[in-house]
């Protein structure tokens, strides 16, 4: 929905218009945020741009800094682990209550969905909404489909630095496998299989947070205090 045409549920719009832009890295870490552009910008009045920077400030995505501005947060790796530790205790636990007989209709889902990760040369962005999709069809498939939201909410930090990784390897084609053997244990009933590769899959987030670190170190917060200093552009201290 537009924030220009959503009338009384415009801060609501605004809010997911630019959640959706700094989980999607068009707007970097880092990167200053202006009030009023974004009013302009999106078609309201200041008044949403300002309530939508509250709430994704307490969800960690934006810092306020008095007297020197509004920012995208940088990559907080602390907040990736605790969101990474939230989505794994879930979705392993969801494991052990996938029935005998799983849902035809979601194993079809599924299977589906395996097939479009697998189109080739899929963006990183349709790549990112199939993983999501696969992971929350899992989670229906033991009868938990209800947290995902819960835990969707809580990975921001986590979505970016995943996004982040996507950019530095060549192929999504390793998550694709992960996914296939993941989904073929579940099915044939290997529990422990399904979690040994689910674990490996979901953890992989780590390595790809320090090759990407190590080559721009400017995306994450080293310093979680740290302020950036407004210069031509902004610069941030460690």
């Amino acid at each position: 929905m537009s924030p220009r045409k959503a009338g009384g549920s415009s801060r609501q719009a605004v809010y997911d218009s630019l959640r959706r832009r700094i989980l999607g890295l068009e707007l970097a870490p880092g990167t200053a945020l202006s009030e009023n552009d974004l009013a302009a910008e999106l078609g309201v009045s200041r008044t949403p741009v300002r309530e939508s920077m509250i709430l994704l400030s307490e969800e960690g995505l934006v810092q306020v800094f008095p007297k020197v501005g509004t920012f995208v947060s940088r990559v907080d790796a602390t907040k990736v682990a605790d969101a990474q530790f939230l989505r794994e205790a879930v979705e392993l636990a969801a494991l052990d209550d996938v029935p005998l007989t799983p849902d035809d209709e979601l194993v079809a889902l599924l299977r589906e969905n395996l097939t479009q990760q697998q189109t080739p040369g899929i963006d990183r962005e349709d790549f990112f909404r199939l993983d999501e999709e696969f992971h929350h069809l899992l989670l229906r498939l033991s009868g938990h489909g209800n947290s995902w939201s819960t835990v969707a909410s809580a990975k921001g930090h986590l979505d970016r630095a995943r996004r982040l990784g996507l950019n530095e390897v060549g192929s999504p084609r390793p998550f694709i496998d992960q996914h296939a053997d993941v989904l073929d244990a579940v099915l044939s009933g290997n529990t422990e299989a399904a979690r040994t590769t689910l674990r490996h899959h979901l953890r992989a987030v780590f390595e790809d947070v320090e090759r990407v670190r190590r080559r721009s170190p400017e995306l994450f917060a080293a310093d979680p205090d740290a302020v950036p200093v407004r210069r031509s552009v902004a610069v941030w201290g460690n």
